[in-house]
């Protein structure tokens, strides 16, 4: 009887394991899955700051930092990450941005170094001229435009300048618009002989003019 019974409980273990063992391995997970319908519009940017219709200009010096601003309008599929880069005149782009143009996915604003970024990079020092702001997400910038996702953008423009390091006279700073008419044309000299000359013609006048009257 004692056999029986312990053959009864080990088979009573048997179907306890066999069925925790069923019941693990069909377990499922569940996944969810994004549905955007065909005719939602694609995911835009809208500039804020600055604003796009005037082109701004930004001195490249230590401490002066430039901050670009966004809203995000139809975005149905959250983007990864987004790359952000500014596309200059001679073919050159450079990465906008303290993490080499890589911020997240629901960034609005980026802020950015060039003074940093120009002393960091001697070999691709960033140009005087005009860039144009660009904003991807991790798709990049040549994806098509898709329903709900963002669509690349590049409407903002911007330029880029250096000034001059300060140079005063004593270092031998020199006038490189002047010349030497315009120097002789200042001249205390030449503009005594100037108002003579314009007195003598305007008394000469007068005298004739008198002379006829009579």
């Amino acid at each position: 009887m004692a056999d029986n019974g312990n053959g009864n409980n080990n088979g009573g273990n048997n179907n306890n394991n066999g069925n925790g063992n069923a019941n693990t391995n069909t377990a499922s997970s569940t996944t969810t899955r994004l549905i955007i319908p065909a005719s939602a519009p694609a995911g835009e940017i809208v500039f804020t700051q600055p604003l796009p219709t005037v082109t701004s200009y930004y001195k490249v010096a230590q401490g002066n930092l430039i901050t670009f601003g966004w809203n995000m309008s139809y975005i149905l599929a959250t983007p990864t990450h987004l790359t952000v880069s500014a596309a200059c005149s001679g073919g050159n782009t450079y990465p906008v941005g303290p993490t080499d143009g890589i911020i997240a996915g629901t960034a609005t604003q980026v802020v950015w170094d060039p003074y940093s970024y120009q002393m960091s990079n001697p070999n691709t020092p960033l140009p005087q001229a005009v860039c144009t702001l660009m904003i991807c997400d991790e798709r990049g910038f040549g994806a098509m435009r898709r329903a709900g996702y963002l669509a690349p953008n590049n409407a903002l423009q911007f330029a880029l300048y250096t000034p001059q390091a300060y140079t005063p006279l004593a270092s031998g700073w020199k006038c490189t618009i002047c010349n030497g008419a315009m120097s002789t044309a200042t001249h205390p000299a030449a503009i005594s002989l100037l108002v003579t000359i314009l007195i003598c013609l305007l008394s000469g006048f007068h005298l004739l003019r008198t002379t006829n009257n009579r």
